[in-house]
C-alpha cells in the first residue's frame, strides 16, 4: 500500500508533536532545568537544529505543552456546557470531569514544575503569567455560561470564583499525590461535590 506524502505544513506539524511528547517525557523524568534541547531532541528522534527550527527554546515549548493539555481540558468543560441536556445532568458531568483530576498525577508534575520555574525565572514568569490569565478568562466565562444555562445565580462574582476553584483543584491534586493512603479518590470527590453543590450549583449536598 503506497504511503501518503505530508505536506510540508503537516511534517512540520508532526514534527512538533513528536518534540512536545519527548519534553513532557524529559521534564517529568528530570525536571525543566535538568532536562536539556540536546535531551528533548535525542528522544524524539530529531537533531538539535530540528528543535530550534520549531521552538527558540525550552521555556517557548514549555508554554506551548501546557497550552496543549489546557486545550484538551477546555474541550471537555465545552462539551459538557455546550450538549443539550438537563441542569442535574449537566451537574453531574462537571463533578465527575473534575473528580478525575487528582488521578491525573503526570500532567499535575508539569504544571506543578511550571509555577516553581515562574518564582524563579522573571521572563518565564511574563510568559507564563499571561497564559494562566487566559486560562481563568476561559474559565470564568465557562462558570458564567453554566450558570446561564442551569439558571443558577452565582453567589459570588465568577472571577473570585475561578481563583477559589482553582486553588481547591490543585491543592486536593497535590494532597492526593503526596498522601494517596489518605487522601483517597472518594475523598477527593466528596470534598469537590461538597464544593460545586454549595458554592457553584447553589445547592445543599445533603
Amino acid at each position: 500500500m503506497k504511503r501518503t506524502r505530508l505536506t510540508r505544513e503537516e511534517s512540520r506539524e508532526q514534527t512538533r508533536e513528536r518534540l512536545l511528547d519527548a519534553a513532557q517525557t524529559m521534564f517529568i523524568r528530570k525536571g525543566f532545568i535538568g532536562a536539556s534541547v540536546e535531551d528533548i531532541a535525542l528522544a524524539a528522534g530529531y537533531t538539535r537544529g530540528a528543535f530550534y527550527s520549531n521552538f527558540s527554546g525550552k521555556a517557548e515549548l514549555f508554554v506551548e505543552l501546557l497550552r496543549r493539555d489546557h486545550e484538551e481540558m477546555q474541550a471537555g468543560l465545552h462539551a459538557i456546557v455546550a450538549a443539550p441536556a438537563p441542569r442535574e445532568e449537566m451537574e453531574a458531568s462537571v463533578l465527575a470531569y473534575y473528580s478525575r483530576l487528582p488521578r491525573d498525577n503526570e500532567t499535575f508534575v508539569l504544571w506543578a514544575e511550571a509555577k516553581l520555574l515562574a518564582t524563579r525565572d522573571a521572563d518565564f514568569n511574563a510568559r507564563f503569567g499571561a497564559f494562566l490569565n487566559e486560562k481563568r478568562e476561559e474559565l470564568k466565562a465557562y462558570i458564567e455560561e453554566f450558570s446561564a444555562r442551569a439558571g443558577t445565580p452565582l453567589p459570588m462574582d465568577a472571577e473570585i470564583l475561578v481563583v477559589g476553584l482553582i486553588a481547591l483543584c490543585d491543592g486536593a491534586q497535590l494532597l492526593a499525590m503526596t498522601d494517596p493512603q489518605r487522601i483517597t479518590a472518594p475523598l477527593v470527590e466528596q470534598v469537590l461535590a461538597a464544593f460545586f453543590s454549595r458554592v457553584v450549583f447553589g445547592r445543599d449536598p445533603s
